[in-house]
């Protein structure tokens, strides 16, 4: 009889074979799983670009109606800004409207202007939170960061005339 305080068990564990067994599986899942991963922040900014251009969508639905309401009519001061916008023209569209943000947006031709204070401003596109605006006509918005940034954009046109809609292409997504 063993009057040991504590019986002597027998001590069981992993062997090296299932240790490095485990070690190889673990290795094989990292492989497959980290490209997935890493796929993950170009989702992310693909997600963002088409954030983006939802808000530009919408802005130049906001902005042509609040334009064609407000055609011809003279502007009172903006609350945000203390400026009075300029009257939206009866025979050009052009002019500018109050935000409740402090900024005119500008119009062209009844639809928000391809620059800064146009599609930029009324969409709410913030260029120092992770995008990249390129001026022009089209203007052209990407996400910062991206791949391969020319084929992670899109671009927005303003009108040419009177009764001409802007264009708002597709998202290009495949760098970023």
């Amino acid at each position: 009889m063993n009057n040991h305080p504590y019986p002597r068990q027998s001590q069981t564990g992993f062997t090296m074979v299932e240790l490095i067994v485990v070690i190889v599986i673990l290795g094989i899942l990292s492989a497959v799983a980290l490209p997935k991963f890493t796929n993950m922040q170009g989702d992310a900014r693909a997600a963002k670009l088409n954030a983006a251009r939802g808000a530009a969508a919408a802005a130049i639905a906001m902005v042509h109606g609040s334009a064609m309401a407000r055609q011809g009519v003279v502007p009172g001061v903006c609350l945000a800004t203390g400026s009075t916008p300029t009257t939206i023209s009866a025979t050009t569209g052009n002019g500018s409207l109050c935000t409740e943000e402090p900024v005119l947006i500008n119009v062209t031709r009844l639809y928000p202007a391809s620059n800064a204070n146009g599609i930029i401003a009324a969409s709410g596109i913030v260029p120092t939170e992770g995008y990249t605006i390129v001026n022009g006509n089209p203007i052209t918005v990407r996400v910062t960061g991206a791949t391969a940034p020319a084929t992670c954009q899109f671009t927005y046109t303003a009108p040419t005339a009177l009764g001409v809609a802007p264009v708002l292409s597709t998202p290009i997504v495949t760098g970023c």
